[in-house]
């Protein structure tokens, strides 16, 4: 909702009641220079970067200050007059107020000498920083400064390489002492294990006696971290930003559907790691350790290739080999289950779901899930699913009973009822034991999995699906909002997405499936908005902007 406007460098930008002059300049994707300041956290003011020139009211005079200026020609200190700046991230927006910031030269002056102070005592070792590529300093040097140091004496040493926990490490002579990773713990994550000690440039952040970094959200002190101060251990020197590149993602790790970016190696399709990607509607600014972590599983622990009796075999030959397991299954519609998975996206369960309701005749569906984990009350919920209620908006289109839970399919097989499976995903939430031991006395069970797991292991046939960074996919979170993952590596292996697993599955039982792509499914799933949409805005590419439109799915 726009309350007003203000003015900045001539350019009208909108803002909110209550927002500073750097948020509204922020959302418009006006560049103010700041370090302190972050979208999510609370404004200290206190790198001063973001310093402007706030313009009076008509018939106001500009407030001023008193200073003294060398006079080379009098080879003196004199008294001068200068413009009294304002902080951008203090400064609270009104109606018709006018700021320079890129057209004033006191401005100019003010970042420059600003940038100049942060470089005196920074060590000068940007070739062995991981934060090279992506550092504040570097580039506001270049735009703000350009000079040499000026300061020729010993900077001022601090400790290195101290160990905050198992996630972060920190170097005290990187530091520029903006507070964003105090705030983090003290705001974010609700654990003041964080504060700054000494004075001046003898400051340096240190963790609280007895304890370590390590809360939930220990990863986004690293992540709002300007500098090369604050590193992960888990990235730390495993590979330089340059070489990366980037695709939006959807976190995996629970219900909550965190917006991501997935930054991987496009010369050996590795993935190194996850970044948030701002979603005020999802995830806002943050994600948590756990999802941060999770980006390994893109491609660890995969299953590559086909499985026919747990040995490798090429995939033309599984599907032959699953229709002969599965042949006698349509004299017998009814001795037939079907296994969706929260894990799998809505395109993967929907093919499924749709040619097993109408051309396997099944009426009976349950679904896949990992186990509940440990909810925060602050980006982590139980339900460590990604999918669950895409599960659910799949039963819905489809017009089927909501699916049971797979340990209700365990019991079923004991008592004889079903004597064909075949599922998607690779994890139960049940004991794996007892579901290996059930499901080993079906005459068939086919597996559609993007991971070794319980399922594909005990399957006759198990065929390779791409996991979730593979392929395009669909996913809707606990609050029924559906996004979409874009495709960001490579398949690995003879792996596909799991639609069009299915789709040579029913083919080759012998039925014509009347859609072949995904645009078909999303106008059968999605009719009344079939487009993909996923809202993102992201402040690691420049200033927020919005690039979708987010669709909420009614339960």
């Amino acid at each position: 909702m726009v309350d007003g406007t203000i003015k900045i460098d001539g350019r009208t930008v909108p803002f909110e009641k209550g927002e500073t002059v750097i948020k509204a300049a922020y959302k418009a994707g006006v560049d103010i220079p700041h370090y302190c300041w972050h979208p999510g956290l609370s404004a200290p003011a206190n790198c001063r970067m973001c310093l402007v020139d706030v313009e009076p009211p008509p018939g106001r005079p500009k407030l001023q200050l008193d200073v003294l200026h060398w006079d080379a020609e009098k080879n003196d200190y004199v008294t001068a007059k200068k413009t009294k700046l304002i902080p951008a991230c203090q400064q609270v927006c009104s109606e018709g107020l006018s700021v320079l910031s890129d057209t004033s030269e006191e401005v100019a002056k003010a970042r420059k000498e600003v940038q100049e102070l942060l470089l005196l005592n920074h060590p000068v070792d940007c070739p062995i920083c991981d934060q090279a590529g992506e550092c504040d300093l570097q580039d506001y040097w270049l735009e703000h400064d350009r000079t040499p140091k000026r300061m020729l004496d010993e900077p001022v040493h601090k400790p290195k390489a101290v160990v905050f926990g198992e996630t972060i490490v920190y170097d005290a002579e990187r530091c520029i002492m903006c507070t964003r990773c105090i705030r983090v713990s003290d705001e974010l994550a609700k654990d003041p294990v964080l504060d700054m000690r000494q004075r001046g440039n003898r400051n340096e952040i240190v963790v609280a006696p007895g304890r370590e970094l390590d809360h939930n959200y220990s990863l986004m002190t690293e992540h709002v971290c300007p500098v090369g101060a604050l590193t992960s251990s888990h990235f730390r020197f495993k590979a330089r930003v340059w070489f990366l590149r980037s695709g939006r993602s959807v976190c995996q790790g629970c219900a909550t559907g965190c917006n991501a970016h997935l930054d991987f190696d496009p010369r050996d399709n590795t993935p190194y790691r996850y970044r948030p990607r701002d979603n005020e509607a999802v995830n806002g600014y943050w994600m948590c350790d756990k999802g941060m972590l999770s980006y390994p599983e893109a491609h660890e622990g995969r299953l590559g290739n086909a499985l026919v009796g747990g040995e490798d075999s090429k995939l033309d030959e599984a599907l032959e080999q699953a229709v002969e397991k599965l042949r006698g299954f349509e004299a017998e519609p009814g001795r037939i289950a079907i296994v969706l998975s929260a894990q799998h996206s809505c395109e993967d369960n929907f093919a499924l779901a749709h040619v097993a309701k109408v051309f396997f005749g099944a009426t009976d569906f349950f679904v896949a899930r990992r186990k509940d984990g440990a909810a925060d009350g602050i980006l982590m919920v139980a339900d460590c699913n990604p999918n669950g209620a895409g599960v659910t908006l799949v039963a819905k289109t489809l017009e089927l009973a909501p699916p049971k839970p797979f340990s209700a399919l365990v019991e079923a097989i004991g008592k004889g009822h079903y004597d064909y499976v075949v599922s998607l995903g690779s994890e139960v939430d049940c004991d794996a034991n007892k579901s290996k031991e059930k499901l080993s006395r079906l005459k068939g069970f086919v597996s559609i999995a993007s991971h070794e797991g319980t399922l594909s292991q005990v399957a006759h046939i198990a065929l390779p699906a791409t996991s979730w960074a593979e392929a395009p996919g669909t996913y809707v979170n606990a609050k029924g909002l559906r996004q979409e993952a874009e495709r960001v590596l490579v398949p690995r292996g003879d792996a596909h997405p799991g639609w069009q697993l299915v789709v040579a599955l029913t083919r080759a039982l012998g039925f014509g499936v009347p859609w072949k792509t995904r645009a078909d499914i999303h106008a059968l799933l999605f009719p009344a908005s079939p487009e993909l949409v996923v809202p993102a805005t992201s402040s690691e590419t420049g200033p927020a902007q919005p690039l979708a439109t987010q669709q909420e799915v009614q339960p």
